[in-house]
């Protein structure tokens, strides 16, 4: 016997979260809620809840696709349906489908029997979890962990409501309407701007910091733990009554007004923010209506846009992967603020009509808010702040004083760098950044069969076509000139008497594909004391993050290791989270000597374990030093020996050669050499350099192809 679902009404806190899904389960033409934050509070528990509260769905019997008897679908893969069908339809609970990270393309959208479509000419289709969730919820967990082309399936379906389905000119649609719910940890890295614009909603959760409340969470766990039926019975009456106003909302929905006034409102407060696009508007005027219907009203009033702003903009005025996503509520009030100003005088009575009542039921349109604040009840508070004080910020530009990222032809090179305005392993010094470029490109040679990015070349699902092989398991992407000329010389021996083409399993190709390929970018950052004396790190620091910025756009991963002192750290590991790394080299800091052994050797560690967690993603290494060594006996033959073994084992590598002045010893070439491969400076590495000629990195496999 399955266990009951922990009651919606029995979770403590999370307000936000709260109030956003019941607004999708009201409407989910709003487009789905994103939660963001941290782990353990009860995410997933509350998107199983939601589940369990949403209408009953009739359903005709024995479709696949759960088409409502009453206006079934008419392209409906399993249609059309009779009229018996129709009335002996049945009623169930709706569902919760989970979409896990791993999922395909084909388990994702369902999946196109290519075989019996060419032989026997039949559109066999076996439905996916979008054909599952239709009238239902489906629950993307780690949301950010999916592949790009997965989201923009899913965000597509949910936005027409529809899924479409094409494999070499057979196609298949059918009804996909779910309410959408996915999450993520913002540390595991974000959602790309356009990807995140697709969802209606989005919500901060985190774990509250009030004593009563954490001990009430437990409290009713352990209770639910140790006897789930019992425990659901006591949330019986509340979930009942949730249920009800929810289906009453969902009644009123059609007939709530959004006046002009209401429009206004809305339309200012996206323009004042500077959102990007039409999406803004209308999510927020979706959210306001279903605002209205859940506080039980037909008109919309001024709190409800507040209220639809704070849960529809944040995540919209994130420009670049650095930014931190929020709102700033006093910016909000001060624009509704202006609005109210600035509105013109209402239309004088009509004589013959009485008083002009605008849409919103009120002179103008709308009412105060003060009117929307007494007319909206039960609806969970606002966050009082939206962002968080520790959240990545925006990388501030150098301050005033920071060199910028030219050489300086002053710099000498004598030891004392190594110690200038501290001591060997003393206080440290923290350098802001200069603004960052845009990079040249770098890529691994060879052809890899990693997961989908922009950097390298790969063997990928999504690509130009550069050839046919046999399938491995089950087919997807059809060769279809391959799959004739293989069965083509076999038609007389199997008989073939009409026009039609005669084909077997043996004969089918699937198409093998090129595309491009994300990689793990390591970056080792040369922090010592000769980097800050010479007055470069803030150039330095500026070259990385505009390497970090390459490495999001092309979909990498990114770690990080810095070496200083008497050693080198970790100071990020392997993660998709560029936002993380940003962050962290803000507040890198400089000083001591430089042991770039150390630094190779630590790389090298990160590089084998990552190797182990995922042998398909190939690492490009990217040293960022003067190539200097000091510290510990033989600091360069050490360094040198870290090398050679890193490019023993095919590590492909540049390196950026920071070292500036009159006078060049030309390590950093030196290592590069060691590396085997290319050596950039600081100029060379922007885009726009007339040195920056495009060059792949070589490592030992090419230069032995050679």
């Amino acid at each position: 016997m399955a266990s009951a679902t922990y009651p919606f009404t029995a979770v403590v806190g999370m307000d936000d979260m709260r109030l956003g899904l019941l607004l999708n389960a009201i409407s989910p033409s709003i487009g789905g809620v994103l939660v963001r934050g941290e782990k353990g509070t009860a995410k997933s528990t509350m998107v199983r809840g939601i589940a369990a509260l949403m209408p009953a769905v009739d359903v005709v019997t024995g479709c696949r696709f759960s088409c409502d008897p009453a206006l079934p679908d008419p392209a409906c893969p399993d249609g059309p349906h009779a009229d018996g069908d129709r009335t002996a339809g049945g009623a169930r609970a709706a569902r919760m489908v989970e979409l896990p990270v791993g999922a395909s393309e084909d388990r994702l959208v369902g999946a196109l029997d290519i075989e019996r479509a060419l032989s026997e000419g039949v559109k066999a289709f076996e439905p996916g979890l979008l054909a599952d969730a239709h009238r239902g919820v489906l629950y993307v967990d780690e949301v950010n962990l999916l592949h790009d082309h997965l989201v923009d399936l899913l965000l597509d379906a949910a936005a027409m409501g529809s899924s479409y389905v094409e494999r070499e000119g057979v196609s298949v649609r059918h009804a996909a309407r779910f309410l959408l719910v996915g999450t993520m940890n913002p540390e595991e890295g974000e959602l790309r701007p356009q990807l995140l614009d697709r969802f209606g909603l989005t919500v901060e959760v985190a774990a509250s910091r009030e004593t009563d409340e954490r001990v009430e969470v437990v409290r009713r766990r352990l209770a639910y733990d140790e006897d789930p039926a019992a425990f659901a019975a006591k949330w019986a009456a509340e979930e009942d009554a949730l249920r009800e106003r929810i289906a009453a909302a969902r009644a009123l929905l059609p007939g709530v007004r959004l006046g002009d006034g209401a429009l206004r409102r809305i339309a200012a407060v996206c323009a004042g923010f500077e959102v990007d696009g039409m999406r803004a508007d209308i999510v927020t005027a979706r959210t306001a209506t279903a605002l209205a219907a859940w506080a039980g009203r037909t008109d919309v009033t001024a709190e409800d846009v507040r209220q639809a702003a704070l849960l529809a903009l944040p995540h919209r005025r994130r420009r670049n992967p650095f930014d931190a996503p929020g709102l700033d509520e006093d910016r909000l009030d001060e624009i509704l603020r202006q609005f109210e100003e600035d509105e013109p005088e209402p239309e004088p009575e009509d004589p013959d009509g009485g008083p002009d009542d605008g849409p919103d039921g009120g002179p103008g349109g709308g009412e105060s808010p003060e009117d929307g604040q007494q007319g909206t009840p039960d609806v969970p508070e606002q966050r009082e702040e939206p962002t968080r004080d520790d959240s990545p910020s925006e990388p501030s530009a150098a301050p005033e004083g920071t060199p910028s990222t030219q050489p300086d032809p002053a710099a000498g090179h004598s030891d004392q760098n190594d110690r200038a305005g501290q001591a060997e392993d003393g206080e440290s010094v923290v350098v802001g950044a200069a603004e960052p470029f845009r990079t040249r490109k770098l890529d691994v040679p060879g052809l890899g069969e990693g997961a989908d990015g922009r950097r390298s070349r790969a063997r990928t699902a999504h690509g130009r076509t550069t050839g046919a092989r046999r399938p491995r398991g089950a087919l997807s992407k059809l060769h279809l000139a391959a799959t004739v000329q293989a069965a083509a010389p076999h038609q007389r021996a199997r008989g073939r008497s009409g026009p039609g083409l005669v084909v077997r399993r043996d004969d089918l190709r699937e198409a093998v594909r090129e595309g491009r390929e994300g990689n793990l970018v390591l970056f080792v950052v040369d922090a010592s004391g000769s980097m800050a004396a010479r007055k470069r790190m803030g150039a330095v620091k500026g070259a990385v993050l505009s390497l970090l910025l390459d490495a999001y756009q092309r979909r990498d991963k990114i770690g990080m290791i810095t070496f200083r002192g008497s050693g080198a750290a970790v100071a990020l590991p392997p993660t998709s989270s560029v936002e993380a790394g940003a962050a962290r080299l803000e507040k890198l800091p400089t000083g001591g000597r430089t042991p770039l052994a150390a630094g190779l050797l630590q790389a090298h560690e990160v590089l084998r374990l990552e190797r182990l967690r995922d042998p398909s993603r190939r690492p490009l290494l990217v040293v960022v030093t003067d190539g200097r060594a000091t510290g510990g006996p033989e600091p360069l033959v050490r360094a040198t020996r870290a090398a050679r073994m890193l490019a023993g084992e095919g590590t492909a590598s540049v390196v950026v050669d920071c070292e500036s002045g009159p006078v060049r010893l030309g390590l950093a070439g030196e290592l590069g050499r060691e590396l085997r491969g290319p050596v950039v400076t600081l100029d060379e590495l922007r885009a726009d350099s007339v040195s920056a000629l495009v060059r792949t990195v070589t490592n030992t496999n090419s230069r032995r192809a050679a």
